[in-house]
């Protein structure tokens, strides 16, 4: 099987914007082409700077964006539509504008949660200013760079007690931080400092395939990234191994069940929806003979860990269950590829697997052949065949 370059983010001492780009500098990545790339931005007045430090034993790279305060520069308080449009006019590749915006909009949305008002009535003031700005952009393009297969994270320290900001003080974490974490493992070892911030918890939580112990992976090297405060109990630091896995047979999910006996058989084709729309692996349906021998049905969601809330709260929602159980699960998948071939009725995509690079499975997709059957009054499974044979001499 081919193996996945990924990354691991052990956030034993918190996570934030500059962190990041710290340990990706200190693993490789080099600082002139994240600052040749912010170039694009029309963002002035700032310059991004790297050193080497310690924290404690541990030697690493601490970013650090320094912002002129000269009655020359200005720098206005910027709303989220401010900040997609200088993303989007950017020379950023489609990918890192997607992901900085996506991220910026994930910020926007808690920040207006916590005030109770709209996306666009946020001004951004210490996300939305120069330095966060450049933390996050330039954390993408880093990790852009990487061209990593999966990410995955520990479970964040957050620290505790109180941090000052453009609001006053907040409690550790801070309201918008705490939203960001939803549905990521989290704990706090003690330290009475904000150790994950919202830019860092909004990067990871975009970015983390799972959270979890370090799997199991060949390491390649490793960075680690310095944050501000200086602590006595722990280095201050990110640290962050770049590996290698076998293909997907280390991949951990999770399975999450429950047994229904009082539902309206019409309602499990809306759950099952929402489920996959809101990022399900998979879900199905088996019978099954209950206590007293009522009959009724288990419902499986195969999940990410990621998303194993979000699952939880719309079987908790939109069934009748009253709890479920989970447990995690190994999945071993084929490597795949679409490509598309041509029939007398018009192209259709195909999905290819392949085992140690040799193709083993090809089956053409079952939503092209069904809109073409009903464009063309053509029995699907006529269309399907042909698609099929076309495949099997493509993949010869």
């Amino acid at each position: 099987m081919k193996s996945l370059r990924i990354a691991f983010f052990d956030c034993y001492s918190g996570i934030s914007g500059d962190m990041i780009l710290g340990a990706l500098f200190d693993l490789g990545v080099v600082p002139g082409e994240i600052r040749k790339a912010l170039q694009t931005l029309d963002l002035k007045g700032y310059k991004l700077k790297h050193s080497k430090v310690r924290r404690g034993l541990i030697a690493g790279t601490k970013a650090q964006v320094s912002v002129e305060k000269s009655r020359h520069s200005h720098h206005p308080a910027r709303k989220y539509s401010d900040i997609k449009k200088l993303i989007a006019n950017s020379d950023l590749s489609a990918t890192a504008k997607k992901n900085s915006q996506e991220i910026f909009k994930r910020i926007a949305q808690v920040e207006a949660a916590v005030h109770k008002t709209t996306m666009e009535k946020i001004h951004f003031h210490e996300v939305g200013a120069v330095d966060s700005i450049v933390d996050i952009v330039g954390g993408v393009v880093a990790i852009e760079s990487l061209k990593l297969d999966k990410i995955y994270a520990s479970p964040l320290n957050v620290g505790e007690g109180f941090v000052q900001c453009a609001h006053g003080y907040l409690p550790v974490p801070a309201p918008a931080t705490l939203k960001l974490l939803k549905g990521i493992p989290t704990f706090s070892s003690g330290v009475k400092k904000e150790l994950t911030t919202p830019t860092g918890a909004a990067m990871i939580g975009f970015y983390a395939d799972h959270f979890g112990s370090l799997p199991t992976m060949k390491i390649i090297n490793d960075g680690y990234g310095a944050g501000d405060h200086i602590i006595q109990e722990m280095p201050n630091m990110l640290r962050v191994i770049l590996g290698e896995v076998c293909g997907e047979s280390d991949e951990e999910l999770v399975l999450i069940e429950t047994n229904i006996d009082d539902m309206n058989p019409e309602f499990y084709e809306a759950a099952m929806d929402s489920l996959f729309r809101a990022g399900a692996l998979d879900v199905y349906l088996t019978p099954i003979i209950m206590k007293k021998s009522r009959p009724a049905n288990k419902i499986s969601v195969l999940s990410t860990e990621k998303d194993r809330q979000a699952m939880t709260e719309i079987l908790m929602q939109e069934t009748s269950s009253f709890g479920v159980r989970f447990s995690r699960v190994g999945r071993a998948i084929l490597e795949r590829e679409m490509n598309t071939v041509k029939t007398s009725w018009g192209p259709v995509k195909i999905k290819i697997g392949k085992l140690n690079g040799k193709i083993v499975q090809v089956s053409p997709e079952y939503e092209d052949c069904k809109k073409i059957s009903l464009k063309k009054k053509v029995p699907v499974k006529t269309i399907y065949d042909e698609a099929h044979s076309q495949a099997i001499k493509l993949s010869s």
